[in-house]
């Protein structure tokens, strides 16, 4: 069995999975799972009123958990995949948890191959979360993962530098990572 099927096989019984991306490993979960989404809040000592960003494998997927108008649309099309997390409308399809209540969500399309081919094979978004204990540092290699997990996917050494995330509907980045100034100049066109 490849690593990637054994990886699904965790997601489907509500484990927890660590997986490569462009920024650093994440902490993948199923995102439409409950029990799953506690383990990841659990393992990463985070508070529940604190939302987890969610990594999709396509536009379909991203359209059917969140919903795009033609600003995030827009946005889709020139960032992601790529190393940015837009946050959007959550749909209802979501657990609540998953949002801290705030009826938005954080979402990722990782341009990484392993990333993108894990979630086309479970048909479901997964927890984007970094493979990390809540303020420890974001991992690079598998040895700096800090978060417990069932399984990882090793995919070598990565960037280490966190997705940029900006949230749409107040046209503004909420955290400076990769590709921020390519992000901060698209917002700057909607000013």
């Amino acid at each position: 069995m490849d690593p990637i099927d054994m990886a699904v096989l965790v997601l489907r019984r509500d484990g927890l999975v660590v997986y490569p991306t462009e920024t650093v490993y994440g902490l993948g979960a199923d995102a439409l799972s409950e029990d799953a989404l506690r383990k990841v809040f659990e393992a990463k000592n985070r508070p529940v009123s604190k939302p987890i960003s969610v990594a999709v494998s396509d536009m379909e997927m991203l359209e059917t958990i969140a919903e795009v108008d033609d600003l995030a649309r827009a946005f889709v099309k020139q960032f992601l995949p790529g190393p940015v997390t837009v946050i959007l409308p959550a749909r209802s399809c979501l657990p609540e948890i998953l949002t801290g209540g705030t009826g938005l969500i954080g979402i990722r399309w990782p341009n990484n191959e392993i990333a993108i081919e894990l979630i086309s094979r479970l048909d479901a978004p997964i927890t984007s979360t970094s493979a990390n204990i809540s303020d420890d540092i974001s991992p690079a290699r598998p040895d700096e993962v800090s978060a417990p997990h069932d399984y990882l996917i090793d995919g070598g050494e990565l960037p280490g530098t966190p997705s940029t995330v900006v949230d749409l509907s107040a046209r503004r980045i909420l955290r400076k990572g990769a590709e921020w100034e390519a992000v901060e100049a698209f917002l700057e066109t909607l000013r």
